[in-house]
């Protein structure tokens, strides 16, 4: 897979919540917060932690928006 900087956003995880299969990743950016859902077993795999310093990749694919009130 190919990426670049503009599919990107570097920042820091918050917050891990794993369950049996799936984990939420909230991560704090210069933007704001993001949560990646990710296999519980990436994130062992991984080693993520609170605290970590991660780059997300966007693929446009598994974006969703919504609209701010």
């Amino acid at each position: 897979m190919e990426t670049s900087i503009r599919n990107q956003v570097a920042g820091t995880v918050l917050e891990i919540v794993e369950d049996k299969v799936m984990s939420e990743v909230i991560i704090q950016t210069a933007a704001g917060k993001m949560t990646s859902v990710i296999t519980t077993r990436s994130v062992r795999d991984m080693g993520l932690k609170v605290g970590d310093d991660v780059s997300a990749i966007i693929k446009a694919t598994n974006v969703s928006i919504g609209k701010s009130a």
